[in-house]
């Protein structure tokens, strides 16, 4: 923690803040410290709960005698998390950013405790589901938080923090989950979680009663959000089960499929009649608002489904055994932060922001498509170096979506263009790995003959045919370079406003 005060030299706080209606002086340089470090205590609580889980769930499931149902440890806290980001956004923009934060932390620390206390996988879910309610709002409460308080002009140099708290917890939760469950309990994976939420809560707590205040009279659009939750959860869950619990034909995927159609539409329907939405129109329909956040989408989703199956690919194609496969993943996340670092800088003094995500997409694309061409030719040495080329255009992304969409609505709508834009992340993040995972496992020779997939583990145990890998990955790559030129065309589209010094209302743009 002691990197903070060293992203916040004073000079900086000239213009960091308006003055906020409700206090009679602007916050300190003491205060701004303790606020954002609680805030990056608090998003590491969320984010590195989406990692230590996974390499301790063989051993959950042999303790409590249930392998089958051990996927919901996961998809329980994904759907949960994932279908509460918006609301949390919406809410805060009602009842204010201090509240909600508080009762996230405080839901993900009951949860917490009750994964702790669970002796079965069931009831082990249904906790998990509940420290989702709590973790879905972290990540979106804090970036607005900052957003409050800080100009988008110097706003980015913390985004890189955010950037960066998910690539500590990508490298460190599979360690740390590993280490709890062989040598101590896998308890204490959830069992930490509660003196570093006591720790996140007294560090923001006191503080943010002086937060600027943006709220107008808003109201919940209760219906809205019960078609969305619903939306999201039927198709998480579908993505979930196809090709694993059942075949991606199956009804049982095809309901869930077209069931959350229907979901979506009437979410739809009610978004154009409700009197107050709980996505508004002006924030859809804001030109910077849908052409960074389907930029960012697409770009997380090749993120996510890379980091996955990265390894997977080292392991089945190269041959590396299981922990070098994971250090052959540390050149990717090391070049997203170092990416996304470069491009906060330069967002801070440069004009023209755009160009720097565009050329590090390009990059990217060109990296992607190497290896597609390339999948076992290149030498390792080679292979690691497109890694960070792929990694380092995606990282330029992160800070420019999220600092153009907070610089494009007004304070009032803030939290709920923040929630929205990380929701439709990390649901390209959850189609990503389906499409990967539907190329990896359903591809494979090695495939069931039920049409039900296979599981990574049975895949690298088969001794499958390593041509037939070869053209597997392939394809992955091919599929993750039109990603990137997915998310290169919108970052590309999206119009170049330029950057507040203060944090007054957005210019209006009708």
């Amino acid at each position: 923690m002691g990197i903070v005060p060293a992203l916040l030299p004073e000079e900086s706080l000239i213009h960091m803040h308006a003055p906020a209606p409700q206090t009679e002086k602007p916050l300190s340089l003491e205060e701004i410290k303790g606020i954002i470090v609680g805030l990056i205590l608090a998003m590491l609580l969320a984010a590195i709960d989406q990692t230590i889980v996974a390499t301790a769930m063989p051993t959950m499931g042999r303790e409590m005698g249930d392998v089958e149902n051990l996927p919901w440890v996961v998809t329980a806290y994904l759907l949960a998390g994932t279908a509460v980001t918006p609301l949390y956004g919406k809410l805060s923009d009602i009842y204010g950013r201090r509240v909600m934060l508080q009762i996230g932390i405080a839901t993900f620390v009951i949860g917490s405790i009750a994964c702790g206390l669970s002796r079965s996988i069931v009831i082990l879910s249904v906790a998990r589901a509940l420290q989702g309610l709590g973790g879905g709002g972290l990540i979106s409460l804090a970036q607005t938080i900052i957003a409050d308080i800080v100009a988008p002009r110097e706003r980015a140099r913390y985004q890189v923090y955010i950037a960066s708290v998910f690539i500590t917890s990508s490298l460190v939760g599979p360690l740390l989950g590993g280490f709890f469950a062989e040598h101590l309990h896998w308890s204490l994976i959830f069992w930490i979680n509660v003196p570093l939420g006591i720790g996140a809560w007294a560090m923001t707590s006191a503080r943010l009663k002086r937060l600027p205040r943006h709220e107008r009279p808003h109201q919940l659009d209760i219906p809205g959000a019960v078609l969305m939750v619903f939306a999201s959860c039927t198709l998480l869950l579908a993505l979930s089960w196809g090709g694993l619990r059942y075949p991606w034909g199956s009804p049982q995927v095809l309901g869930l499929i077209g069931l959350s159609v229907l979901l979506w539409a009437g979410f739809g329907w009610r978004v154009s009649r409700a009197q107050e939405p709980l996505i508004p129109m002006s924030v859809l329909a804001n030109p910077v608002v849908r052409a960074g956040t389907l930029s960012a989408c697409f770009g997380m989703g090749a993120f996510i489904g890379l980091s996955i199956y990265i390894p997977i690919y080292m392991e089945a194609v190269y041959g590396l055994d299981p922990s070098h496969s994971g250090l052959a993943l540390v050149p990717f996340m090391i070049g997203t932060v170092t990416g996304a670092t470069i491009s906060g800088r330069i967002l801070t003094f440069v004009k023209h922001y755009k160009r720097m995500p565009t050329a590090g997409l390009v990059l990217s694309v060109v990296s992607a498509a190497l290896v597609a061409l390339s999948p076992v030719q290149l030498p390792l040495w080679a292979l690691e170096l497109a890694f960070v080329g792929m990694s380092m255009g995606l990282g330029t992304i992160l800070p420019v979506c999220t600092i153009a969409i907070q610089n494009a609505v007004a304070m009032h709508e803030l939290g709920t263009a923040t929630g929205a834009a990380n929701f439709f992340r990390s649901l390209g993040g959850a189609l990503a790995v389906a499409l990967f995972g539907a190329i990896v496992l359903g591809g494979s020779a090695v495939a069931s003959s039920s049409g039900h997939g296979v599981s990574l583990e049975s895949l690298l145990a088969s001794g499958a045919d390593v041509t037939g890998l070869v053209r597997i990955f392939r394809t992955v790559f091919a599929s993750a370079a039109l990603l990137l030129a997915c998310a290169l065309f919108f970052m590309a589209i999206m119009e170049e406003r330029p950057l507040r010094s203060s944090a007054a209302p957005a210019p209006s743009h009708e």
